[in-house]
């Protein structure tokens, strides 16, 4: 029987680096990088999961942009944070602190946003076997583990290179690896590359290709 997960993305989950695109909408913009050509770079390659993040724009903007990429790919499509935007997508990732806005206590707090979401994507980001212990007593589909290694943005001083490996055995859910993550990265027990600059740099080499 599929989970909920495999029913979204319409097949059977295996630990294999699957691509699960970041679209950072203000990295985008410092990168002049169009929403489009965003679009037109996921056509190119296998992706199995994108999640739209935007820290900048409007609410409305925010959701312009999720039915561009909705009505544009063919792919399942989570936000970031943003649960009054669930009507435009397939799915909601949140951070360690952002369940507070729901309710103080984790626990109740998933149990309240399940009951919003319904069967959409409910992702969780965790950084140690502790919150992975939590998450394993919670309604959702998957986490993300990290930072796998160090990256120019982050603002994260650990990171777990191998030691990855031993913690998403832990995890009962499905594990996303982020943090430096790279597109061929083929990394033990994860079931999905989340990646951001790595995937964009493809991109500018297209570009100086041509």
């Amino acid at each position: 029987m599929l989970s909920n997960f495999e029913e979204a993305l319409g097949f059977k989950l295996e630990a294999s680096n699957l691509l699960y695109v970041l679209c950072d909408y203000e990295t985008l913009l410092k990168k002049n990088i169009s929403l489009e050509s965003f679009v037109s770079l996921c056509k190119n390659k296998d992706i199995k999961l994108i999640q739209y993040k935007d820290k900048i724009s409007s609410i409305q903007t925010q959701k312009e942009n999720l039915i561009f990429l909705k009505n544009s790919l063919d792919i399942q499509i989570i936000v970031n944070n943003k649960i009054d935007l669930i009507e435009y997508c397939d799915g909601l990732h949140l951070g360690q602190e952002d369940f507070t806005l729901i309710h103080k206590n984790k626990k109740l707090a998933f149990k309240l946003i399940r009951k919003r979401i319904g069967n959409k994507l409910l992702g969780l980001s965790t950084y140690n076997e502790l919150e992975i212990l939590e998450a394993n007593e919670l309604e959702i589909d998957m986490i993300e583990l990290g930072a796998y290694r160090k990256t120019n943005i982050d603002d994260i001083n650990t990171f777990l290179g191998d030691k990855i490996t031993y913690l998403a055995k832990i995890s009962t859910h499905p594990v996303c690896a982020t943090g430096g993550v790279k597109i061929e990265d083929k990394i033990k027990n994860i079931t999905f590359n989340v990646v951001g600059s790595d995937f964009y740099m493809t991109k500018r080499n297209a570009c100086c290709e041509n």
